[in-house]
């Protein structure tokens, strides 16, 4: 349904009133520093429609709050050979710090949980607080109370304190304060509480929050060139962590656009007409975090679920007894006149329970003049001069980073506001980064066919040592077709000339392809590759004029679904430098070859009889929001041969589903390819977001355990299942001759910043050649093997070798690189489940 239609649907009409009571509200965040209730935030309203209703953060929307830190989940317990210890013993020790800051607290803290009851019962939240915090000398100035639940760093003289106060109007409140808890620092609650302390110092120290990151907006980086501002901020956690209670940050930033939403929307409609407008527009705004300020010192970030089509800044709503309308309420509020009074409106939807449990309070209606677009379009990540400024403010160096997070705790450490709040609650942070030892696993040798040889660790590629030497085995090509256009002609019979000059070395048998001119446009192309791609064809490789996704989109999808047939697209300008050419045209050589079914390289994987697995998802936006799931498993012993299925669910259902028929084929696949089943599989599940590992640990794996089992009740292999992030904000710094560099590749961390719940650890696996390297975490959340923690670290990090699309090595285990290609091909081009033909093939490279 379009966002006309469910304006519609609700019953909403042009210039009428808003028609449901307490429907809309837009509040922002003061960030000057005041905390006079000391409630965690204090809200103002810009649009009071709905009397009594905080506004939430945006990291606070969705419901039910998620737990983004995965905190209770305990999968360790369970694994009997990783309770004393999860460490690693091979390789070099190196000195290392990390971006994490251990947090001092006085000599036996503990925080006081207490209920607090209201006779006669009150309703604002609001209210309770302020009646409560009349009694500063009972309770103290450190306190933080919700609404219910009050806590004190220090022990009132009895369990049940009863307390006095008035209202306003005169009316008698008695408060009774219970004791229900005494809790440790090392206690969940305590953790959480640690946090909401935290945020309170970011927003003395002029902090704005945007999703769960704070920001700067006091000191801006402006791209005047570009039309943008980049707001600098932190990503900020407090969690209990193997050797101590930290906090863990990072530097983060916030792209700003000068542009209104208004003005995008103008922008749009002139280039796709009246027509199209409303389905592009939703499409292109929807699912966006905007920015609105009414004056310099009022920030608020919402994230755009609908337009109102049928609203406009002349719609009315109810203030007090009397109706305003959306354009008077701002010239009165704030001074500010709303040039287009014929704008459509945008909606957010606050999905937080109201007061006392009330149902949701509806959605906050937004003028689109009066919010700025935060982030960048596809448009623009695609412009090589604007990433290209970007990363200059954006990509910084190891000793910028750890610079810039030393200078932040100092100054904390150094704002009287901030101190005084830590000094209240007897906490307090340690003034350097956290020193630790990691462990430098040594270079691995690459075989590939009858020759092995190093690499040269630091670059992390071996793609000069790589070249001459023939594969471990390709299919001979016969049969294949070039498709080209006829301004082409010239890019296309290069190409064909260079690779047949670099197949030969790399033992890759080729014959000349037939060369097929088509028309420039999509409707030509598509009827050139039916008429003449046939059962016989081996490989199709088509030259295109431009990176129009329709096209490519067009051939991805009749190769990959009708006319099973493994296919190669390549730009036309990506050929047309000479100099580049011989480069290019190997790396295409070499993706034909395993898209067909070769064997490029390969790593020494003592294990025998072993399957690794690597799920990823996908969310296709334009298929109704269905997520697709895609399984890559290995078929023999060298890891070069892989099994892919793709699967696509419906919006709600549980990807687990599908993909257990998927390893179910798989298993199948792998009996066939070696006449036995494999004795231990290790599976890498990639795509796991924040807060969604207890879905995994208590659904996943026992679908994983029940495909396994469909091949026969005699069948139990041994099953080990790795959840790996990408997304995180640890970072681990080397000084390597005084200087603060990135780690080698190969060094491992598995103490002191893991988690003491989980079988985890940490692996910097690639090089970057600017800014700061990301380390890949790995989260062993089941495991029957009883592989030592050095052989399942080693292994991971052998898999990082083994991704074909990459002469080097990768941030991940090449089968979680493998099922991202595929369920992002799949969701972005095909929309379709691939052709069973291709299951064994490596087509979506």
């Amino acid at each position: 349904m379009t966002g006309r239609a469910r304006a519609r649907s609700r019953g909403r009409a042009r210039g009428q009133e808003t028609a449901a009571p307490g429907a809309v509200r837009v509040a922002c965040t003061e960030i000057s520093g005041s905390d006079k209730d000391n409630s965690d935030v204090k809200y103002f309203a810009v649009l009071q429609i709905s009397a009594g209703f905080q506004q939430v953060k945006l990291g606070e929307r969705g419901g039910r709050r998620r737990d983004f830190h995965d905190a209770g989940v305990n999968t360790r317990q369970a694994m009997e050979h990783v309770k004393e210890s999860k460490c690693g013993t091979s390789g070099n020790s190196v000195p290392l710090t990390a971006n994490f800051f251990r947090i001092m607290s006085r000599p036996q803290w503990v925080l006081y949980q207490y209920h607090v009851d209201f006779k006669p019962a009150m309703e604002s939240r609001r209210l309770r607080t302020a009646l409560l915090f009349q009694h500063e000398e009972v309770l103290g100035s450190a306190r933080s109370f919700d609404g219910a639940l009050l806590f004190l760093p220090l022990r009132l003289h009895g369990k049940e304190t009863v307390l006095h106060s008035e209202t306003r109007n005169g009316e008698k409140v008695q408060i009774t304060v219970t004791l229900t808890n005494e809790l440790p620092p090392t206690s969940p609650v305590c953790i959480q509480f640690y946090n909401i302390i935290f945020r309170r110092i970011l927003r003395i120290l002029n902090m704005q929050q945007i999703g769960r990151n704070y920001y700067n907006p006091s000191d801006p980086l402006n791209i005047p060139q570009h039309r943008l501002t980049i707001w600098p901020g932190y990503t900020t956690t407090i969690l209990q962590y193997e050797s101590a209670i930290m906090l863990c940050t990072d530097v983060s930033h916030r792209v700003l656009r000068s542009e209104t939403v208004l003005d995008f929307m103008a922008n749009l409609r002139q280039q796709c007409g009246p027509q199209r407008f409303p389905e592009i527009c939703t499409k292109e705004l929807v699912g966006l975090i905007v920015l609105t300020n009414a004056t310099s010192l009022l920030y608020c970030a919402w994230k755009i679920d609908d337009i109102a089509w049928d609203h406009t800044p002349n719609n009315t709503f109810k203030r007090g007894d009397t109706d305003i309308s959306f354009k008077n309420y701002y010239k009165t509020q704030y001074g500010l006149d709303i040039a287009d009074g014929n704008q459509v409106l945008l909606v957010s939807h606050v999905k937080r329970l109201g007061p006392a449990g009330a149902a949701p309070p509806g959605p906050a209606m937004l003028i689109p003049e009066l919010c700025f677009l935060t982030g960048l379009t596809d448009k623009m990540r695609s412009d090589y001069n604007i990433m290209k400024d970007l990363s200059g403010h954006t990509r910084l160096s190891p000793e910028q980073r750890e610079g810039r997070l030393n200078r932040f705790v100092t100054n904390i450490q150094k704002n009287a506001d901030a101190q005084a709040e830590l000094d209240k609650w007897g906490l307090n942070f340690d003034k350097q980064l956290l020193n630790l030892t990691g462990r430098m696993l040594p270079a691995e040798r690459i075989f590939q066919g009858s020759r092995s040889y190093g690499y040269n660790p630091t670059a992390a590629d071996w793609s000069r040592e790589m070249r001459g030497v023939p594969l471990i085995h390709s299919p001979p090509l016969n049969n294949w077709l070039i498709f080209y256009t006829r301004r082409n002609t010239n890019e296309a019979q290069s190409l064909l000339q260079t690779l047949n000059k670099v197949s030969n070395p790399l033992g890759i048998r080729l014959q000349r392809a037939v060369m097929i001119e088509y028309e420039d446009h999509q409707e030509s192309l598509l009827r050139a590759l039916q008429h003449n791609v046939g059962p016989q064809i081996q490989m199709v490789v088509v030259v295109l004029p431009s990176n129009r996704k329709d096209k490519y989109d067009s051939v991805k999808k009749y190769l990959c679904v009708d006319c099973p047939t493994p296919s190669q697209c390549v730009l036309s300008r990506t050929l047309s430098r000479p100099q580049a050419l011989m480069t290019v045209a190997t790396k295409i050589a070499l993706q034909m070859a395993c898209k067909m079914g070769g064997e490029l390289w390969s790593v020494e994987i003592p294990l025998k009889q072993l399957m690794i697995v690597g799920i990823d998802c996908y969310h296709d936006t334009i298929a109704g929001k269905r997520s697709i799931g895609a399984l890559v498993a290995s078929l023999n012993q060298g890891m070069s041969r892989w099994f892919s299925k793709c699967v696509l669910q419906h919006k709600g259902q549980e990807i687990m589903d599908g993909l257990k028929m998927a390893l179910s084929g798989a298993l199948k696949d792998y009996l066939k390819f070696n006449n036995c089943l494999p004795s231990r599989i290790i599976v890498y599940r990639d795509g796991v977001g924040d807060g969604q590992l207890h879905s995994v640990v208590n659904y996943e794996v026992s679908q994983i355990m029940d495909s396994i089992k469909s091949m026969g009740h005699d069948y139990s292999p041994k099953l080990s299942v790795v959840v790996v992030k990408k997304r995180i904000s640890c970072r681990f710094f080397a000084h390597i001759n005084g200087k603060v560099t990135n780690p080698l590749p190969g060094t491992i961390v598995d103490s002191d910043v893991t988690r003491p719940e989980w079988y985890d650890f940490y692996i910097v696996s690639q090089a970057v050649r600017t800014g700061s390297v990301s380390p890949t975490h790995y989260n062993v959340v089941y495991d029957t093997s009883g592989l030592k923690p050095d052989h399942m670290q080693r292994l991971t990090y052998k898999l990082c070798h083994m991704y074909y699309n990459w002469q080097g090595i990768i941030r991940v285990p090449a089968p979680c690189q493998y099922a991202h290609k595929l369920a992002f091909l799949v969701g972005q081009s095909i929309h379709r489940e691939p052709n069973v033909q291709l299951d064994d093939l490596l087509f979506y490279l």
